[in-house]
């Protein structure tokens, strides 16, 4: 008997931001979509604070209670209903949007159909670099402020900015373990979610 397929190698790049800002992923084929987009606002370190929804093949996926039929009243199909292992002879990509006013647009692409022993519980992040951007920081554009104030003192929202995202801000941060720390907790109602970066620790 052939040997089933039963995870996936995603690539997950953050769309309109140079340097790259980008996560590869291996993850279940089971899951739904609904799973997933849990799993990219862990990846992510989002904090599902904001409506989202996947393009795929020119069709909408999200909670149809919840998004609105756009000007072409182009329905929204359920994401429960649609699973990572039906895209095993699709199209190789698709887009997940996070934020409709921010407008983060996120390329996922499959990069490889995997058979593991055993079947992995939890997304495991393989690769990856650079921090998202702050919740609600006015999408690339607000970025590129959001990034200017930081690093300039005398600006006259430095300190704001600087609060608003925790007390610190790195554009280069990504640390493997904490981010595979925040997918192992992605399902847990109990777990507490990590809003910031971690600050740096004072040198001795």
């Amino acid at each position: 008997m052939p040997y089933e397929i039963n995870a996936a190698k995603l690539r997950i790049e953050l769309a309109g931001i140079e340097p790259l800002i980008w996560r590869e992923l291996i993850v279940p084929t089971d899951w739904s979509l609904d799973k997933m987009h849990l799993v990219l606002q862990a990846a992510f370190s989002w904090t599902e604070s904001h409506l989202h929804e996947f393009l795929i093949g020119g069709l909408r996926f999200g909670d149809p209670e919840l998004l609105f039929h756009d000007f072409d009243d182009q329905k929204v199909f359920d994401s429960s209903e649609v699973r990572l292992s039906d895209f095993v002879r699709q199209d190789p990509s698709f887009t997940y949007i996070y934020d409709f006013g921010d407008y983060w647009q996120h390329r996922v692409t499959f990069l490889d159909w995997l058979t593991l022993d055993p079947v992995p519980k939890h997304a495991r992040c393989v690769a990856g670099a650079r921090a998202a951007p702050p919740e609600g920081v006015g999408g690339t554009t607000g970025y590129d402020g959001f990034l200017e104030a930081i690093s300039d003192p005398a600006h006259e929202e430095h300190a704001d900015f600087l609060r608003w995202a925790g007390g610190h801000f790195d554009p280069e941060w990504f640390d493997l373990d904490l981010v595979n720390k925040d997918l192992r907790n992605t399902f847990r109602s109990n777990v507490r979610r990590r809003l910031h970066q971690p600050k740096p620790r004072k040198s001795e």
